[in-house]
């Protein structure tokens, strides 16, 4: 007999083989179950009871039901489309918001409204006739056949650089994938979303955790899918689209050529930052770059500083995390928790008055931070602008909002907005997380810098997360420029670093959830060591062994 161990305490004894869709209920306050949390760890309900263990059900109202939910509507899709458009290309692209996901197709524009209408009736035939989904253990060769025989050549080559004798395998009819992750065992349970044309594709909306029941409103994001839409032609142009293509590239040397071209790409770019701030009329005095963790806002800022003074000007670069107010003086959340992410864990009145100075051309200290003590100080060093070419440069998670510098008209600031956001996917139907992207950089660069532990990382990420959606995501629309940091190749290398922290996480602990996801996400990848990496490189604010100067 097995003994689970459920929420509250109650235990519950089965046979050692039983499916735990046997030991859960089916649903849970109204809400269909669909996967199982054993240990922490998220199985599919047709895992066999093996071993005594902690068990909870996962429904939609939880974020890694909420996965759940999101994996198996795209697989559901995908099957959709191989059967009914084989022919047609088809790849999940970019989020819209959290609840929707762009799919990028390349059917003629004058028969998309109609397609993608026949592609939802599709989809809600194959939920609404509620067939099973299989999970099981296949041989190496024999999924590689199984994939060649049907045409799904991303999972071929997803598997080209890998050799495990046998792998999971997930399957619906005669359709088959990969599964990045567990899936529901029944297509009836994802009985709520929508395909809405859009552009060269459509967008796939799904409820949110928090809105089980319903689909929220699609955002305008329109400013960020046009830088996208960029970052995705230069992934046309290196030939690099998934994991597998970027695994052969590594294997075969010409990663060398995707690592310059995709620093080209920045370099590039932050030129031309650096033009639109020195011709706009009048020009601005003081450029704001706000983004989300791990976006790369301090290297940016830095190669920024260098373009601004090769037309001529003279920036000078303040952090908003120097003027943090410290752990007494800092806001806490509703659990009592440090909240780092708050508006007010930044002393604003100091920030602004020393702002002024400098425009007034008065010198000042340098702020500073110690993130061993959480103390701010004033150090040795002092700032100071110059009268007729200086610049101040001030990135930091607030700087898009307004009630962060009240004191400076706005026709003195130049807003930048910057984020990860990669078109690199794993394949045609499961996307790389830009939350992942950044938490992976967020982990490596704490245990290097930061002398935070990879399961306290893992820990916070939730409330940082949550910051982001109250202070800065709602800001994101008045850039006036969107600067994306994404690299084509830095899993690989983000893998190298993250994987032994990863190891660090037991599943006894609750953070296990998280560290187990992206463990199995990152098998996906063939490692890649930094040697290559230019040392003014984005990645190497992570990294470390970077030229430039970080504190």
């Amino acid at each position: 007999m097995i003994t689970f161990e459920l929420s509250g305490g109650n235990l519950v004894q089965t046979e050692k083989g039983t499916p735990l869709a046997k030991v859960l209920p089916h649903e849970v306050n109204g809400l269909p179950v669909l996967a199982a949390l054993l240990n922490n760890d998220v199985v599919p309900l047709d895992s066999p009871a093996l071993l005594d263990a902690k068990l909870e059900p996962l429904t939609l109202a939880d974020e890694n039901g909420w996965q759940v939910y999101r994996r198996t509507l795209c697989f559901l899709l995908a099957k959709v489309l191989h059967e009914h458009f084989p022919t047609a290309h088809c790849r999940v692209r970019q989020s819209f918001g959290h609840n929707a996901l762009y799919w990028s197709w390349d059917v003629p524009e004058q028969e998309r409204e109609v397609k993608t209408a026949a592609l939802r009736a599709y989809l809600a035939e194959l939920i609404e006739q509620d067939v099973p989904i299989c999970h099981r253990l296949a041989g190496y060769e024999q999924i590689v056949s199984l994939f060649k025989e049907s045409g799904q050549m991303d999972k071929v080559n997803l598997l080209a650089h890998r050799n495990p004798p046998y792998l999971a395998l997930v399957s619906c009819g005669d359709f088959y994938d990969l599964p990045q992750g567990a899936l529901a065992l029944r297509s009836g349970v994802i009985n709520l979303f929508d395909l809405v044309p859009l552009r060269d594709g459509f967008v796939l909306e799904f409820p949110g955790f928090n809105t089980p029941t319903e689909l929220d409103p699609m955002p305008p994001y329109d400013f960020l899918f046009d830088v996208y839409a960029e970052h995705l032609r230069w992934g046309e142009i290196i030939g690099v689209r998934n994991a597998g293509e970027l695994n052969a590239a590594i294997a075969d040397g010409s990663v060398a050529d995707v690592i310059n071209t995709v620093e080209a790409l920045h370099e590039k770019r932050l030129a031309s930052f650096a033009d639109r701030i020195a011709t706009k009329v009048p020009r601005p005095h003081v450029v704001l770059i706000a983004g989300p963790s791990s976006a790369g806002k301090t290297t940016f800022a830095m190669r920024l500083c260098t373009h601004l003074r090769v037309i001529g000007l003279l920036p000078t670069l303040i952090s908003t995390d120097n003027y943090f107010v410290g752990d007494a003086l800092n806001p806490r959340d509703e659990n009592g928790n440090l909240d780092y992410e708050h508006l007010d864990a930044v002393d604003r009145k100091r920030l602004n008055a020393d702002i002024i100075k400098l425009l007034a051309g008065e010198t000042i200290p340098l702020r500073k931070f110690d993130f061993f003590k959480h103390e701010g100080y004033d150090s040795e060093e002092t700032l100071a602008l110059d009268a007729k070419r200086g610049i101040l440069v001030i990135e930091g998670i607030h700087s898009l909002n307004p009630d962060l510098t009240p004191d400076i008209p706005r026709e003195e600031k130049f807003l930048i907005y910057v984020n990860a956001l990669t078109q690199l996917a794993i394949d045609n139907n499961n996307r790389i997380s830009t939350i992942d992207n950044r938490l992976l950089r967020r982990m490596v660069r704490d245990g290097q810098f930061r002398g935070r532990s990879p399961r306290e990382t893992l820990r916070l990420w939730p409330s940082v997360r949550a910051g982001e959606e109250k202070w800065i995501f709602p800001f994101q629309h008045y850039a006036d420029a969107v600067f994306n940091t994404a690299l084509d190749y830095e899993i690989p290398v983000l893998k190298t670093l993250a994987s032994p922290l990863l190891n660090q996480i037991k599943p006894s602990y609750p953070e296990f959830v998280i560290a187990r996801r992206l463990s199995c996400f990152l098998q996906n990848f063939t490692s890649m060591p930094m040697t290559d990496i230019p040392t003014n490189s984005i990645l190497r604010e992570y990294l470390g062994e970077s030229r430039l100067r970080y504190s």
